[in-house]
């Protein structure tokens, strides 16, 4: 299991500003979560949902879509990274996001995060973390973003 990292407070925060947060434990994608999010989003593209014809494709089997990938940010770091002594925080969006390696069916990722940078807005800070989606056994990482948090006091 990941360690937990704790941050106390805004504070806490700005100190830890160009250090590592941590990483998540490996989580596997399957089929059927693959399945899910082309329902939700309506993405049916044949490399995320037809078996059949995606061993003939590129990859040789289907893939996971890039979003769900990018979607699996906020439970992965809630798996390892906890900011407390402020009254809430929200996802305030993305400034880049890359997705420099597919994720074939039934591979294992996690997360590891890195705080780029905080700045004051009022009533709280906004953070910029550097979030790695990592393939278990792969090189090349499947998503690298920058997301963007808001802490308030």
């Amino acid at each position: 299991m990941s360690e937990i990292v704790t941050v106390q407070g805004i504070t806490d925060l700005f100190s830890r500003v160009g250090q590592s947060l941590g990483e998540s434990d490996f989580i596997e994608i399957n089929q059927d979560q693959i399945d899910q999010f082309a329902k939700a989003t309506g993405d049916y593209q044949w490399i995320h949902v037809d078996k059949n014809k995606a061993k003939d494709g590129p990859f040789k089997d289907t893939i996971a879509h890039g979003y769900l990938t990018l979607s699996l940010a906020p439970v992965l770091l809630s798996s390892f990274l906890k900011i407390e002594g402020v009254s809430f925080g929200i996802n305030y969006g993305t400034n880049k996001v890359r997705f420099p390696s597919p994720v074939l069916v039934n591979s294992k990722i996690k997360a590891k995060a890195f705080l780029k940078s905080v700045e004051e807005i009022q009533g709280g800070a906004q953070a910029v973390l550097e979030v790695t989606f990592v393939i278990d056994g792969k090189q090349k990482p499947a998503c690298v973003a920058e997301v963007v948090y808001r802490y308030y006091e």
